[in-house]
């Protein structure tokens, strides 16, 4: 079997491969971060929608919180109604009439509780409306909500203060 010499080839073999290292540099574009490559990936800033008067939601707003503040204030004589028969049940045995009384008067102030709460519902409808459509948050809104509310959790905190005060069924 015949072979080839490979010795007399390798100084081209060499030549060839010196040849491709010498090219000129900048030819090729540099392999250094871009100025497009350097900038983040984040949203720019937006400026916020301008916010306009919606007086059909304004409409149902002070109606949501009119219904809201009656069901407030029915809440209110009903619970001062209560605290003078909490006080009376207190030290009672559950089941006495003055126990059962107080108990009556609570459960009326959970009803009253939700009728409020239907009312704060319309006001998280309205919210929920608006998000969906994409709007911007309304400060009428905003603000009758987050007095709902707090109106709401404050009737939570003085039904179960009640509650404690009553001995347990």
């Amino acid at each position: 079997m015949n072979r080839l010499p490979l010795r007399p080839l390798a100084p081209v073999l060499v030549a060839i491969l010196f040849a491709g290292c010498a090219a000129d540099s900048a030819v090729y574009p540099s392999l250094a971060p871009r100025a497009a490559e350097k900038t983040g990936f984040e949203e720019p800033e937006t400026a916020p929608a301008p916010l306009v008067a919606d007086p059909a939601l304004d409409a149902r707003i002070a109606a949501a919180t009119a219904k809201r503040e009656g069901a407030e204030r029915a809440f209110d004589t009903a619970a001062t109604r209560a605290e003078r028969l909490a006080r009376a049940a207190q030290g009672a045995a559950a089941g006495s009439d003055r126990w059962l009384d107080a108990q009556t008067a609570l459960a009326e102030l959970d009803s009253l509780r939700a009728a409020h709460g239907e009312a704060v519902g319309e006001l998280e409808d309205l919210a929920a409306q608006r998000a969906q459509a994409l709007l911007p948050a309304y400060p009428a809104l905003e603000s009758a909500r987050a007095a709902a509310q707090e109106a709401a959790a404050a009737q939570t905190r003085r039904i179960d203060a009640l509650t404690r005060a009553l001995a347990p069924a």
